[in-house]
């Protein structure tokens, strides 16, 4: 509940209820709500039990905080009857994203991805290709060559 709370704000809280209650009262004050979410907790178990009592016995694992988004997504990510354990371990990204920038410079794809694996699978993206070593497919077109206008495309 207060897991957002620094040492800080904790302190300004103490002060600002020493001011606004005054030494004598605070301790009343203190007990007051305590026992007031002490209270609302209770309520709130009560009303847990008494909604799963409701359900009956075919939903005798169903918990409050399935009904989290994150947690249902997750609870059901790893559930194993959609057989998505099989298809993350099939998917490599790693070797995939070696495989497209080998491709990319030339290289040749398993002695590349060995490197890849070997290296813990990194692959450092922020190397430039050497476009001195690629050879040149066709020509430089001369200046005054221009390429073909297409009306419709523009």
């Amino acid at each position: 509940m207060f897991n957002d709370i620094g040492a800080l704000e904790l302190v300004t809280l103490v002060v600002l209820a020493v001011l606004v209650f005054g030494p004598d009262k605070l301790p009343k004050v203190i007990q007051d709500v305590t026992r007031t979410i002490r209270k609302i907790r209770e309520f709130s178990d009560s009303a847990k039990q008494d909604i799963r009592d409701e359900l009956g016995p075919e939903f005798k694992d169903f918990e409050f905080e399935d009904l989290n988004p994150k947690t249902f997504i997750r609870k059901q990510l790893d559930n194993d009857e959609l057989g998505l354990k099989e298809l993350r371990s099939g998917f490599d990204l790693k070797k995939e994203m070696a495989e497209v920038t080998d491709a990319v410079h030339g290289r040749d794809t398993e002695a590349s991805s060995a490197a890849a694996s070997s290296s813990g699978g990194r692959i450092d993206m922020s190397k430039k290709a050497d476009l001195s070593k690629r050879p040149e497919k066709a020509e430089k077109p001369a200046a005054d060559d221009r390429p073909p206008f297409d009306v419709d495309a523009t």
